[in-house]
């Protein structure tokens, strides 16, 4: 029989999550309904001030739900660990993560491969690679056995994109790295998988230099943070138990 927990506010109840990038975007809306599902949450950005505001906002609408926030860098490995380590220590342990902090480079459109900016390719590399890589490092040491971790990488990383050299290849790269995971990890019942999106509706989107190019989507509009977000939650559920090493694609079928 089916189970009937996806949409359950009980679904998370016993369960310690970490998100990074948890201050706007996608990680605000994969917190919000996270906790709308009862899960305790150990929230990481480096917008403190957004931070604060997060953990207010989720404790008034779910007064049940702790929030533990941390201003934490994902390019700066001791910061990530001494976070994942403080998650452990004030909840007992650590079930799931969403590693969804990364950049757009201001370059992104303008500039192709032969202009690229070197300190601009390492910046990118550090947040949106190297960050992901610290948190992987990070909370395979400590997670449960049957966890569930999420990286985003997005459909930059399943197609090449023309002057988009940075970004491209550092979300191809989260999908190598997330595989090569989940083949390290997969006999403790750990899954780790990536996802995709399209031109989601958030800040960063709006504020990149291709804000402006209309999505070749089969739906026709951008995805909310909320679609992406109740992706997030399923894979991190024992709803997609046998689902591991995976890059899905949610973009309303720009990549059909």
């Amino acid at each position: 029989m089916l189970s009937d927990t996806m949409s359950t506010p009980h679904q998370f109840s016993d369960k310690v999550i970490a998100i990074t990038g948890a201050a706007s975007g996608i990680g605000l809306a994969t917190a919000h309904l996270l906790a709308s599902r009862g899960a305790k949450l150990s929230l990481a950005d480096t917008n403190k001030e957004g931070l604060i505001e997060v953990q207010l906002n989720i404790q008034s609408q779910y007064p049940q739900v702790e929030v533990l926030i941390t201003a934490a860098d994902v390019t700066d490995y001791e910061q990530i660990e001494s976070w994942t380590v403080s998650t452990v220590d004030h909840f007992g342990k650590l079930d799931g993560a969403a590693n969804l902090a990364g950049v757009i480079p201001k370059s992104v459109g303008k500039s192709g491969l032969i202009d690229q900016d070197f300190e601009e390719w390492d910046f990118v590399m550090g947040v949106n690679l190297k960050g992901v890589m610290h948190c992987l490092k990070a909370q395979l040491a400590v997670i449960q056995n049957h966890g569930s971790i999420v990286n985003a990488s997005s459909i930059a990383g399943l197609q090449g994109r023309p002057y988009n050299g940075a970004y491209t290849a550092s979300k191809h790269a989260i999908i190598g790295l997330t595989r090569t995971a989940a083949k390290e990890v997969g006999l403790r019942g750990i899954r780790v998988n990536a996802i995709c999106p399209g031109r989601i509706d958030t800040p960063m989107s709006r504020a990149s230099a291709e804000a402006g190019i209309q999505a070749d989507a089969a739906l026709g509009r951008s995805g909310r943070p909320e679609e992406v977000a109740s992706l997030i939650a399923f894979l991190l559920s024992n709803e997609s138990t046998y689902i591991t090493g995976n890059a899905i694609s949610i973009d309303g079928g720009w990549n059909c």
